[in-house]
């Protein structure tokens, strides 16, 4: 009769636990796929830039290859909802490609905004696969300017 040492057993139980769980090595969870882009740290997909004057806050998603037509902006309090669906090549079968790496299909990715906007009027643009949203901000969230008298 062999001995057999229970350490090494409990280990590899461990590690068959972890990887039935979708575990990284010392129990931190693995980041999900929640985007287009490959690899453990993927992004949101649009990508976005988000930047803000006195009057309006502007989004600029690269979001190349969308069908407009089924593109969707909603806001709902101080976020906005990107939704739509990126199209892909389909003049290629499946079977003929090599590499894919811009892939297709449906999205959504809902951004904080640093402020309440005026929802009806709202104005965005499609250009050259780059969504331009601008949004007047709220009267209640434009900065005020008061006069402060001393004495």
């Amino acid at each position: 009769m062999s001995w057999r040492d229970p350490w090494s057993e409990l280990e590899a139980l461990r590690r068959d636990l972890e990887r039935a769980l979708g575990l990284e090595p010392g129990g931190r969870t693995s980041t999900p796929r929640v985007a287009f882009l490959p690899g453990r740290a993927a992004r949101a997909y649009p990508l976005t830039n988000v930047s803000e004057d006195a009057d309006n806050i502007y989004v600029q998603a690269l979001a190349p290859g969308l069908d407009t037509d089924k593109l969707e902006l909603t806001v709902q309090g101080n976020t906005l909802t990107i939704s739509g669906v990126k199209t892909g090549n389909t003049d290629v079968k499946p079977e003929d490609v090599h590499r894919s790496e811009r892939a297709a299909g449906r999205f959504v990715r809902s951004i904080e905004l640093p402020g309440a906007v005026e929802s009806d009027q709202i104005k965005a643009r499609y250009v050259n696969g780059l969504l331009l949203i601008t949004m007047p901000r709220a009267a209640s969230a434009r900065p005020k300017q008061v006069q402060v008298t001393i004495g």
